[in-house]
């Protein structure tokens, strides 16, 4: 799905200058402990699923409607894993974003994984070990996701802490 209408009432007004808005995603985990990606559209990379919140949306239901959009899978957020800032992002038609990212750790429950909208060109699952070429910023949420941490992770004072 685009960019909900009131990013793209705000972008009216603003243009292409940098917005920071809230977002989710879904680190969604097969029975078999495989990590659900897809290839984006717009940069033709592999990345984690997710994407901004609805005004008034709460985020696990955020994550859950991303998810489905996106892959046709049905997900279950189990807990939330980290909260994250992305690098600032230029979009291909110019437009300036950073999100500030409500990471969810999340089990698939129904649906094979399918392109199910026009923000992905593929979209599979992986084994944790043999991911494709993904940001840092992504294979930290990953890590974050992997392991039973008591809390969630979040960056402070130039450190993680849990």
């Amino acid at each position: 799905m685009p960019a909900p209408e009131y990013i793209r009432k705000l972008r009216e007004k603003i243009g292409h200058d940098l917005i920071i808005a809230p977002g989710v995603c879904g680190l969604v985990f097969s029975d078999r402990g495989e990590i659900l990606l897809h290839k984006r559209a717009d940069f033709g990379t592999w990345a984690v699923i997710g994407g901004m919140l609805e005004p008034g949306e709460a985020p696990a239901d955020a994550i859950v409607r991303e998810v489905m959009e996106e892959t046709g899978v049905q997900c279950l957020p189990e807990r939330v894993t980290g909260v994250y800032n992305t690098p600032v992002i230029t979009y291909p038609n110019g437009d300036q974003a950073q999100f500030v990212i409500t990471a969810f750790r999340c089990r698939a429950v129904v649906g094979e994984p399918r392109v199910n909208d026009e923000e992905s060109l593929d979209v599979r699952y992986f084994a944790p070990n043999d991911l494709p070429d993904l940001r840092a910023d992504l294979r930290v949420r990953i890590s974050h996701a992997l392991f039973d941490l008591p809390r969630a992770q979040f960056f402070f004072n130039g450190e993680w802490c849990t």
